[in-house]
């Protein structure tokens, strides 16, 4: 076996499923990928056919997978939730606030909020270790993705699922809440990240209903919670479906603090500065074998034009990129690198518009 297909064995992309606690720990506890050597073009070429395949093989992993960029949106995103997290610290008969990371597509809201709680993860075992004192596992964040249309009880399986818990399929509906409650409490549990909560139609009974309990759950659960959704304002998660007079008296809005995530903007010196700091970063990151300094950056405007500033359309154009650059030998980001490149429908759409 080759170096590279021993390095493509040895690393090859994790299929996490967050929604469970083994996936949600193993992406946790995951470490990052050792360095992949950065060949000369020449070097390229002494190659076997089977070392240069897997060689640009381990090349495109390794692309597709730079670590999370702490840019300014996602500095004051955590800056807020430590602040909210400041209540967590309460005994278990008090309430604790939750938080609401609310935006449009695309802009990193979920690796937000899976990137701090990865972090209070590691520190939390790091302090208190795996085991709770009644000898339970240890888990300190919970990771409940959502469904369209999730009702009531849907809530509660996912929640049961996550912890794997046999009940979540077994149990009566009015059961499936208290082991829920249960399961956090053993485990400890003390952050909960529900994710694409805007499923939740706040307009409908049913979705009413899954408000209501979110909000008994907080009250029974010592727990903050990060909500992650798009548009939530506009679908009145805050407002919980009510309108008029009645709006003002809706708990949502009192219990939880919202952080807006802002696309980049080249408009201001300020926003020009952190768009070109954010490419030099990923470039840094990038093994193309003909690259030079500044090769993102040489193309700020283009890449703004064509992402409109969303960090998730960005890296989909730059993983894409990379291939082309690769496939064709090229082996730089180029004009016609990028005008080959497809970005995601969104992005194309409005880079024609505009």
């Amino acid at each position: 076996m080759n170096t590279w297909a021993k390095w493509l064995r040895e690393n090859e992309p994790q299929r996490f499923n967050m929604a469970t606690k083994h996936g949600w720990d193993a992406f946790a506890q995951s470490a990052p990928r050792p360095s992949l050597e950065r060949l000369t073009v020449e070097k390229l070429q002494t190659l076997s056919d089977d070392e240069r395949e897997d060689y640009n093989e381990a090349r495109m992993v390794w692309n597709a997978n730079p670590p999370a960029v702490k840019t300014a949106q996602l500095n004051n995103a955590f800056d807020v939730i430590e602040q909210v997290m400041a209540s967590n610290r309460r005994d278990g008969d008090r309430l604790r606030g939750s938080v609401v990371i609310d935006a449009a597509p695309a802009l990193g809201k979920t690796t937000i909020a899976t990137r701090y709680a990865r972090e209070f993860h590691r520190r939390t075992l790091r302090r208190h270790g795996p085991s709770t004192r009644e000898g339970h596992q240890r888990l300190p964040v919970a990771f409940v993705p959502l469904d369209a249309g999730i009702t009531l009880k849907g809530l509660n399986q996912k929640i049961l699922s996550f912890y794997g818990h046999p009940g979540a399929t077994r149990a009566s509906t009015s059961r499936l809440g208290a082991l829920a409650v249960d399961c956090v409490r053993s485990c400890e549990t003390q952050l909960i990240i529900i994710d694409d909560i805007h499923f939740i139609d706040f307009k409908h009974r049913n979705g009413r209903d899954v408000s209501n309990h979110l909000k008994g759950l907080a009250n029974e659960m010592p727990v903050t919670f990060i909500y992650v959704g798009v548009r939530l304002t506009e679908k009145r998660f805050f407002d919980e479906g009510l309108i008029g007079e009645d709006a003002s008296y809706a708990q949502t809005s009192r219990r939880s603090t919202r952080v807006p995530i802002a696309p980049f903007s080249i408009s201001s010196d300020a926003g020009f500065r952190a768009w070109v700091q954010l490419l030099s970063t990923l470039e840094s990151h990038l093994i193309l074998l003909d690259a030079a300094p500044g090769m993102l950056v040489g193309h700020a405007k283009e890449l703004d034009r064509r992402t409109q500033g969303c960090i998730g359309s960005l890296t989909n154009l730059l993983d894409r990129a990379s291939y082309v650059a690769i496939r064709n030998g090229v082996e730089r980001i180029t004009p016609e690198v990028l005008a080959a490149a497809t970005g995601d429908n969104a992005a194309e759409t409005s880079a024609r518009a505009g």
